[in-house]
This record gives structure tokens, sequence and C-alpha cells, in this order.
């Protein structure tokens, strides 16, 4: 293979820099830019340092790394497990090559974008041939605040590693959340009162089962006192001081 190179002392010591390979590099090409080169040299710099620091920098893959190595055992497993599903299956694909100083706040809306665009999943519905037909893309805004506080501190953390001097992922933008409302099934509330009927501390098994008839919150069902409830209509009167107004999201 043939190159040019450029010959040099800087600080005492002899230094040979690759410039480019021939013939992608013409003469004159080449010649420009180790004019350029000699210049950086005369004020001071060594271009083949900066050119190994370069090489050397942490990258997003290193970071995703040494995240899930330090970070994510002081974490539930399951939730250790859902974030390093999605930084090797999400993050990792589309940033891993990257620096870490390079990443910017406007890469980090586009990806949450994309996140929450969310991706064609296949569908439950087999035809004959039992090939998998594709839906179209289901948003996940959840899942993208989700990705948008993993990377506010893998950044923050990279601070503190000394790889970066700001927080790109910092203020992202949250999307708005849509509250799910699930119902047991009747298979589960019997699942569920059996395990009542066992439990050890059956007052904590009476706090359930009321929550569960009338719907009151926790603490207004273990603050109440018997002479509150009239058995003879089913009947609870609960104290104006102990209520609350539940709160309305925003509409």
């Amino acid at each position: 293979m043939r190159a040019f190179t450029l010959d040099y002392r800087y600080a005492g010591r002899q230094r040979r820099m690759t410039i480019g390979r021939w013939p992608e590099w013409t003469v004159t090409a080449a010649r420009e830019r180790a004019k350029e080169l000699r210049r950086m040299i005369d004020e001071g710099h060594d271009p083949l340092a900066a050119k190994e620091d370069l090489r050397a920098a942490p990258r997003i893959s290193d970071m995703i790394d040494r995240y899930i190595r330090e970070h994510l055992p002081k974490l539930s497993p399951t939730n250790a497990a859902d974030q390093v599903s999605m930084l090797r299956k999400m993050l990792e694909p589309a940033w891993g090559n990257r620096l870490v100083t390079d990443i910017t706040k406007t890469d980090v809306a586009k990806f949450l974008d994309i996140v929450a665009e969310g991706r064609p999943r296949p569908s439950k519905a087999r035809p004959n041939n039992r090939a998998r037909k594709l839906q179209g893309h289901k948003p996940t805004p959840v899942r993208a605040n989700r990705m948008g506080e993993v990377l506010r501190k893998m950044f923050t953390l990279a601070i503190d590693w000394g790889w970066r001097t700001d927080n790109p992922a910092q203020g992202f933008h949250r999307r708005l959340e849509t509250a799910r409302e699930r119902f047991l099934s009747p298979e589960e509330l019997t699942r569920l009162a059996a395990a009542l009927d066992a439990a050890e501390d059956q007052r904590a098994a009476g706090i359930i089962r009321l929550c569960m008839l009338t719907g009151a919150r926790v603490g207004e069902v273990r603050t109440a006192r018997f002479e509150q409830f009239n058995l003879d209509y089913a009947i609870w009167s609960k104290p104006s001081a102990t209520t609350m107004p539940r709160a309305r999201p925003w509409q």
C-alpha cells in the first residue's frame, strides 16, 4: 500500500503521521495537507497526538457498557433488565460508534422522536402460510420518556467520569402519557380472594377487600372508625376532614 506521510519532530521525539493513501489522495492534496500540519506544529500542536486522542476518546458504546456495569446493579433486577434491553436494542444500533462528546440536544430530540413513533409490530393474526403480518406503527410515548430519563442519567454520569462537560439530555421533551385503566378478570379476582383469605395479616387483607369494594383510598380505609359504618343500610359516612377530592388531569 502506498501512502503519503509527514515526518516531523515534536518535543524531542521523531514522529511520522500518515496523511492518506494513494491514489485516494493526489500529490497536490497531500502537499496542501502537509503544509497545514506544518503550521500546526509551528504553533506548538502535535497533530498525531490529536489524532490518537480522537481515536481513544470514549464512544457511546463505551458509555453504555460502563453504565450497565457500574450503575444498573444498584437498581432492581426488573428495572435493570428493561434498561439493558432499551440500550442494546435501540440506542447502541443508532449511536454506538459516535463519540460521547458529539451528541447534541438536537440528536437527543431526534432520537426520542423515533422512539416515540414506535415500530411496526407483528400481528396476532396468523395467515395460512404462517407468515406474520405487520401492523402499522404504534406510538410509544411512555417508552420515549423512559429512554429520555436513561439518557439524562447516563450523560450525568458521563460528566462525573470526565467524558464531557454538559448534559444534552437535560430538559428533554417529555411526552404526554395516557393513564391506563385495567380491571381484574374473574379468574384474577378468585385468585386474589384466595390469597387474602390465606394471608397471615388479616387486618391488611380486610383493608384491601374494603378498597376493592368501595374504591376508597388506602389511607381512608386505614383511618376509618367502626362508628362511621351503618351495617343495616350498608352505608359508610366518611368525615369531610378525612376525604380529599381526586385530582383530575388537565383536559
